[in-house]
C-alpha cells in the first residue's frame, strides 16, 4: 500500500495553497533544489565539460527514459529523453507515416491537444504528398479507422475535459485496419496506470513536467516499439541521433535503437531536477495512485454539485472513463478561477469556459479537496468572481 503521507512531505507547497493545478505543471519535488545544485557546483563547476562523461550528462536521456519506461509500461532501452513535446510529436508522427507509406490519412480528435494537431497539419503540408488530417469527435473514433488510415494519433486523456480513451482497443482496432498508433501521455504518464507493451502502441510521447513533477520546460519522452526500434527514421536527423556522434562524419547513420530518436544535446540542467523528481516515484504502486485519484475527483465532483448549482461538469462522471483531473463550465470561468486563485486555490482555465482541476494524490488529499469547495462555494454564492480584476485576461490561462 502507498503511503501518501510520505509522498506528500517531498513537495514543496506553500503555505496557504491548495494545489490543484498538477495536471499543467508540478509543484517542485524537494529534493531536486540540492540535485540541481549540487549538480551545477560539483558536476557543471568541478568537472566543466568533463562532465559529460565522468557525470554521465551524455547518458542521461537513455537512463532517464528507462525510469519513465517503468512508469508506462515500457521494456529498457525503448525510451529516450529530449526535446519538446512538440518535436517529439513531430518525430513519432513522421516515422509513423514513413512505416505506412501507401496510405494518407492521419486520424486524430477534436479532443486532442491543440499542439499536436498544429505538428500533424505543419508536417503534412512540409511534406507535399496529398497526406490529409481527418479530425472527428472524441466519440467517433473507433467507428472512423478504416483502411485508410496510416496513423492514428492521439492523446489519450483529453486535456480539456479528462474523457479516457481505451488505448488498447483503439490501438487494436487501428492494426487490424492496417494503421499504426501514436499516443500522447502528457495527460497520463503519471495519473494512472499505463502499460504501452501490453496496449501495442507503435509510438508514444510525453511531457515531464505535469504529473512527473519536472519542472516548467522539463523534457519530453519518447517510447518506440521494439518491433520499429531499427526501421523507424528519425526524419530529424540530429547529431546525437548519429550512429557515430563524435566521429563527425559528413553523411548521416541513425544510430542503433531508440539513440536514433535522440535529437539535440540533452537538457543537462534540466534532466537533474527530473532525475530528482522521479525518485518520488519509488515504492508508489500506481494502482494505488489510480484508486485514490479517483475517490478525490468523485468527492470534489459531488461536493461541487451539491453547492454550486451555476456550474455545469464538464468531464465523466464515471471515474474509470476519466484520467486524474475534472473541469467545470461556467460562461464567467476565467473570472471565477481568478477569483480562487487570488484565495489561493490554484487551477487553470481553459477556453472557451472551462475552470480546470487536478488531482494528484501525492500530495493531495481530502482535506484539500473540501478546503477547495468551501472556497469555491464562497466565491459563487457571493458571485465574488464579478470584479473587474478577476476579468482581466492574462497571456497564460
Amino acid at each position: 500500500m502507498t503511503d501518501f503521507s510520505r509522498t506528500r512531505a517531498l513537495f514543496h507547497i506553500p503555505a496557504g495553497t491548495i494545489y490543484l493545478d498538477g495536471n499543467s505543471l508540478g509543484p517542485l519535488p524537494i529534493a531536486a533544489k540540492e540535485r540541481v545544485a549540487r549538480m551545477m557546483a560539483e558536476e557543471w563547476g568541478g568537472q566543466l565539460i568533463k562532465g559529460w562523461n565522468g557525470a554521465g550528462w551524455f547518458m542521461q536521456p537513455r537512463t532517464i527514459g528507462n525510469r519513465i519506461g517503468k512508469l508506462i509500461g515500457a521494456p529498457e532501452g525503448t525510451v529516450v529523453m529530449g526535446d519538446t513535446l512538440s518535436i517529439k510529436v513531430h518525430q513519432a508522427l513522421a516515422s509513423a507515416l514513413e512505416l505506412n507509406p501507401e496510405r494518407k490519412v492521419v486520424l486524430s480528435d477534436s479532443g486532442n491537444f491543440p499542439s499536436d494537431l498544429y505538428i500533424a497539419q505543419g508536417l503534412l503540408k512540409s511534406l507535399g504528398r496529398g497526406h490529409v488530417l481527418k479530425v472527428v469527435e472524441p466519440e467517433e473514433v473507433g467507428a472512423a479507422i478504416d483502411e485508410s488510415v496510416a496513423v492514428l494519433m492521439l492523446t489519450e486523456v483529453d486535456y480539456r475535459t479528462g474523457r479516457l480513451h481505451d488505448m488498447k482497443a483503439l490501438t487494436g482496432r487501428a492494426h487490424a485496419a492496417g494503421a499504426l498508433a501514436v499516443w500522447d501521455l502528457a495527460h497520463s504518464a503519471g495519473a494512472l496506470p499505463i502499460d504501452v507493451t501490453a496496449a501495442a502502441a507503435d509510438f508514444a510521447v510525453g511531457c515531464t513536467y505535469k504529473y512527473l513533477n519536472g519542472g516548467p520546460g522539463a523534457p519530453a519522452f519518447i517510447y518506440v516499439a521494439p518491433r520499429h526500434l531499427e526501421t523507424a527514421r528519425p526524419v530529424l536527423s540530429g547529431w546525437l541521433g548519429h550512429a557515430a556522434p563524435f566521429a563527425f562524419d559528413l553523411d548521416y547513420r541513425p544510430g542503433a535503437g531508440i539513440d536514433r530518436m535522440r535529437c539535440g544535446t540533452p537538457p543537462v540542467i534540466a534532466l537533474a531536477a527530473l532525475d530528482a523528481a522521479l525518485d518520488a516515484w519509488e515504492g508508489v504502486d500506481m494502482a494505488d495512485v489510480r484508486r485514490q485519484s479517483i475517490r478525490l475527483c468523485d468527492l470534489f465532483i459531488r461536493e461541487v454539485e451539491a453547492r454550486c448549482a451555476d456550474l455545469t461538469l464538464n468531464s465523466p462522471r464515471d471515474g474509470a472513463a476519466r484520467g486524474s483531473q475534472v473541469s467545470f463550465r461556467h460562461p464567467e470561468g476565467y473570472a471565477i478561477m481568478q477569483a480562487l486563485i487570488a484565495r489561493g486555490v490554484i487551477g487553470d482555465f481553459r477556453a472557451p469556459d472551462a475552470i480546470r482541476f487536478g488531482f494528484t494524490p501525492l500530495y493531495i488529499g481530502e482535506a484539500e479537496v473540501m478546503g477547495a469547495v468551501e472556497i469555491l462555494a464562497d466565491i459563487m454564492t457571493k458571485r465574488l468572481w464579478d470584479k473587474a480584476e478577476f476579468k482581466r485576461k492574462a497571456a497564460v490561462t
